[in-house]
């Protein structure tokens, strides 16, 4: 996908700071629950080879192949009624010969459906994660807190995993970084490459858009400073919630990382499965 690639350099001006923006290198549209196209990020051309102004209040299935627009919307139907995402890898949506990863959620009445190059490496992600978990079975108290935090760097790659669970907290880092995670940060789920520029929404308003609650969305320029400041290039957010166990998995790279949907579904399954055997490590200590 040569012009996706390309994406990095063209779409690299001013951040939008203020306006709907999502960061280069992915897409999206925000959709009707019929799925009409409402908005649409400027840079679509490259994933659906129309102009981002034509495919406004157009139905999406215009412009991506049926069955592609069949899998995704049964997958949607399953979704709705949901707080859930809904993810699928490896899907053609055009003439295009290369993938896409696409993820979609409902939000306040619309469709968001981000799509990133595939990464096109299924099930690895998944398949690791029964036996990061199942190690966690000895651990109680901070020794469960410091081995989850371990697992989940050792599950993402990222340089530095901060758990912070309910006022308690654990770090696992790969050698020293300048300072702690940028803190009460509004972050996107996933910052690709805190570095790189944005690509606005069309049409350009700011008002009526779902778009805050992407996954890709755009960080605003000091939150981007701040990383920076820190040694920090790519954050992945990892929230969990339990029976009343609420927390986070802050992952953060040195490094630009590609997007990977797979990833952070491997990761947030993770979280949940260590939410619940911490809420089995509390009733024990009650207990006792």
């Amino acid at each position: 996908m040569d012009d996706v690639q390309e994406l990095h350099s063209e779409f690299v001006p001013e951040r939008s700071d203020g306006a709907a923006a999502i960061q280069a290198g992915s897409f999206l549209l925000e959709l009707s629950l019929d799925w009409i196209v409402l908005r649409a990020s400027e840079n679509i051309h490259h994933l659906l080879h129309e102009s981002h102004v034509t495919l406004i209040d157009e139905p999406l299935g215009r412009f991506v192949h049926a069955q592609a627009l069949h899998d995704l919307r049964n997958l949607f139907s399953r979704l709705s009624g949901t707080m859930g995402i809904a993810r699928a890898y490896g899907i053609r949506l055009s003439d295009d010969p290369d993938l896409v990863d696409v993820a979609f959620q409902l939000s306040d009445g619309r469709v968001l459906f981000e799509a990133v190059p595939s990464a096109g490496v299924f099930g690895e992600c998944f398949g690791t994660v029964g036996g990061l978990v199942a190690g966690l079975g000895a651990n109680r108290g901070q020794s469960l807190l410091d081995n989850a935090a371990r697992r989940m760097r050792a599950l993402t790659g990222y340089d530095r995993v901060t758990l912070v669970c309910d006022g308690e907290r654990s770090e696992s880092s790969r050698g020293a970084f300048e300072a702690g995670p940028v803190a009460d940060a509004d972050l996107p789920a996933i910052i690709a490459d805190a570095d790189a520029g944005t690509v606005a929404l069309y049409p350009r308003r700011t008002d009526e858009s779902a778009a805050g609650d992407a996954l890709l969305r755009a960080c605003d320029s000091e939150t981007c400073r701040a990383l920076s400041d820190r040694g920090v290039r790519a954050v992945m957010r990892i929230p969990f919630s339990v029976d009343g166990i609420s927390g986070e998995f802050r992952c953060d790279s040195r490094t630009a990382r590609e997007p990977s949907f797979e990833l952070q579904a491997a990761a947030e399954l993770f979280a949940q499965l260590f939410a619940m055997r911490l809420e089995i490590d509390r009733l024990k200590s009650a207990r006792a």
